[in-house]
């Protein structure tokens, strides 16, 4: 009997209609700070962001008794509702009868390096509980007849461990814990933005916004307050840092926010690139079966020849058609996978095409172009062969073989009006996630006392991690952070605390960024920022050229400080402001890079240290490539981290190592008082 998808299920997984919010509670208080009647709002804990991490953390906070609050600039519009890929990962643990056990899954998670392993090991033992909550919220997980979990292999994951709702599972994470949070009569301030964390001797004690509907005569930028007792970092990575970028337009990310409140960041060298659809239009990762269906691609040059480009690199149609094919799971660029034809040499070549001016595209109609011999199924590597055959992906074309694997993707696109199945689809090499950012023990505390981080906004990744335990991550230290600040009571109840002295001095510090003389435009600073960092720090780097770009995102901050940014109408000062915090987080990475480069260090995970001296030299069809030549990783940085936090006006740089675990067995009467009396809060967390 065939059955096909039914229509609500289609919509459900690919433009999945997000719950309406709850009305904002009442303004408290106000109060005359700076010259401004600034509106005060109190709350136990505060999380900055509404995505899935935020929001297990705030619905794991109220059901353990917390008085708890959530802003979000754009409520269901940040990257985890947005983002995707064709069957987006949830990164969980297998079952034995794989080969699995939370011991292999955490160092398959921390494999890449500089990750703390007792985060990796939380992340695995977290995994079961993450996905098992999800499930009884109605996260729709597809099951076999049996009522197991349908797996897959994904990047970085030798076992299976990946699992998927289809293109928007993280969209429909969001939408179960929405919908959990609405129940729950969580309070929720939209369109609100932070700009400033305010804090004391004893650490942290509210934060300044800036909410477009406070906006009155005598509060023009429309400040408020917040005073809470515990504060949430939960607003993902920096995804406007980059020109070239696959992040949801207006995905600022909190990392210039949290340098100006003392925290530290970690391993904020460290990203992930990779072959999406621009965000000009429908912004989109090309992993998973977009390409293991194997689709012609090509360049156009300004003349409108088109140019079989592949073809310059790989030396039979059966490397390159089987080297397409391992981006579906080898989706990141990876600087090792440039070497001996293998698949991020497709990246390269791609990102050399841009590079000249050309666009690139990806025709599902047609199969690739021969370079030796016509493309054939019958002609691919081993596993790829084996991979089609046993998904019965037979057809001719690699559209049919699309339609067949995975009909969603095809949908997905056709939501956004663009129909793959009969224009070939413009992509690039572009930015997709921040494996670093602000530094946390295991559980999820920052340097300042009171101050948390999950989700992308947390720097617990490493250097490259198995695809999809970043949702994973956020699900486990969601709900970690959650565990500690029920446990520790003080956030029971909103906070009391005197915000005056506290929100004067911030307030002054918004004034002072905040000119009506200033020459310097926040569109300006974006343009010269995303405009460094996709040229100097994106897959290709050079130890000068960092050392260039640093010194002048160094230069671009002095002029900041000393002039501000100029408020073209109050309306803009949010833009304006984290213009200006990303100006902060873009020079944080390049002083973290260039430390990283200057003491020697390779490449790996996301960038190709060039270096004429370098020890590998990738190579193509024509031969060597030294232009690109690079150096290789040393095992040595694989064991530590760099550290990073603002000091006035310089960025300083630290290595730190990984904390360690040494795979410790517990014992039920020697640790159960530790868990009756809260002892386990305290243990296993290495300062910070």
């Amino acid at each position: 009997m065939s059955l096909s998808v039914p229509q609500d299920i289609l919509d459900a997984l690919t433009d999945v209609v997000m719950p309406r919010l709850n009305p904002e509670p009442e303004m408290a208080e106000t109060l005359r700070v700076g010259g401004y009647d600034v509106p005060v709002y109190r709350t136990g804990a505060l999380v900055i962001g509404s995505g899935a991490a935020g929001l297990r953390s705030a619905v794991e906070m109220k059901r353990r008794g917390v008085d708890v609050t959530i802003i979000s600039q754009s409520a269901w519009g940040g990257t985890s509702a947005c983002s995707g890929s064709d069957k987006q990962t949830l990164h969980t643990a297998n079952t034995k009868d794989q080969g699995d056990n939370f011991q292999a899954m955490a160092e398959a998670i921390r494999a890449g390096g500089a990750m703390d392993e007792d985060t990796a090991y939380i992340e695995a033992v977290g995994s079961v509980r993450a996905m098992a909550s999800l499930q009884y919220l109605g996260l729709p997980l597809p099951q076999d007849h049996l009522g197991g979990t349908l797996r897959y292999q994904t990047d970085h994951d030798e076992v299976g461990r990946a699992t998927s709702c289809g293109p928007r599972t993280s969209r429909l994470m969001v939408k179960v814990l929405a919908e959990e949070a609405i129940r729950l009569d969580i309070a929720f301030f939209n369109h609100t933005t932070a700009i400033r964390v305010l804090k004391d001797a004893q650490g942290v004690t509210g934060l300044l916004v800036i909410r477009p509907k406070e906006g009155t005569e005598a509060n023009p930028y429309g400040l408020a307050l917040y005073a809470c007792s515990a504060l949430v970092f939960a607003a993902g990575g920096p995804g406007e840092m980059y020109r070239d970028s696959v992040f949801p337009n207006g995905c600022f990310g909190t990392l210039g926010l949290a340098l100006e409140a003392g925290l530290e960041l970690t391993n904020i060298t460290e990203s992930q690139f990779g072959i999406g659809t621009r965000r000009e239009g429908f912004p989109w990762n090309l992993s998973g079966t977009y390409v293991q269906v194997i689709p012609h691609i090509y360049s156009v040059d300004d003349d409108g020849t088109e140019h079989h480009f592949l073809a310059d690199y790989y030396r039979t149609t059966q490397e390159m058609a089987s080297n397409i094919f391992r981006k579906g799971y080898q989706w990141p660029f990876h600087a090792s996978r440039m070497l001996d034809f293998q698949s991020s040499l497709v990246d390269l070549a791609i990102f050399r095409e841009s590079q000249k001016g050309r666009r690139v595209f990806m025709d599902f109609n047609h199969n690739p172009e021969a370079i030796d011999a016509p493309f054939s199924l019958d002609r691919l590597d081993d596993d790829v062969s084996r991979y089609l055959r046993n998904a019965g992906a037979d057809h001719a074309r690699p559209i049919d073989r699309l339609r067949h694997m995975n009909p969603l993707a095809i949908e997905l696109y056709k939501r956004y009006k663009v129909d793959i199945t009969t224009y070939p689809l413009e992509f690039a090499v572009n930015n997709q996630h921040m494996n670093g950012g602000i530094a946390v023990d295991t559980w999820g505390r920052t340097n300042v006392a009171g101050i948390y981080a999950v989700g992308e906004a947390s720097g617990t990744h490493g250097v490259t991690r198995p695809g999809g335990s970043a949702l994973n991550a956020g699900q486990v230290f969601g709900t970690r952070v959650a565990e500690h600040v029920g446990a520790a009571g003080h956030a029971a109840a909103p906070s009391q605390t005197d915000l005056r002295q506290a929100a004067k001095a911030a307030v002054a510090e918004i004034d002072r960024v905040l000119s009506t003389e200033s020459d310097m435009a926040w569109k300006d600073i974006r343009s010269d920022v995303q405009a460094r960092m996709s040229k100097h720090a994106g897959i290709l780097c050079t130890a000068d050229a960092v050392a260039g770009a640093l010194a002048d995102a160094r230069a671009l901050n002095s002029q900041i400080r000393a002039k501000g940014l100029t408020v073209p109408r109050p309306s803009e000062a949010a833009r304006v402001l984290q213009w200006q915090q990303m100006a902060l987080a873009s020079e944080a990475v390049l002083a973290a890079l260039d430390h990283y480069i200057a003491h020697g260090g390779g490449s790996r995970g996301a960038r190709a240290i060039c270096d004429p001296s370098g020890d590998a030299l990738p190579h193509s069809v024509h031969g060597p490539l030294p232009e690109v030549r690079f150096r290789a990783e040393r095992d040595a940085d694989k064991q530590t981290q760099l550290r990073v936090r603002l000091d006035g006006a310089d960025m300083i740089v630290k290595e730190v190592p990984n904390r360690a675990y040494a795979g410790d067995k517990s014992f039920f009467e020697r640790d159960w008082p530790a868990w009756l009396t809260g002892g386990i809060y305290d243990q296993g967390a290495a300062p910070l």
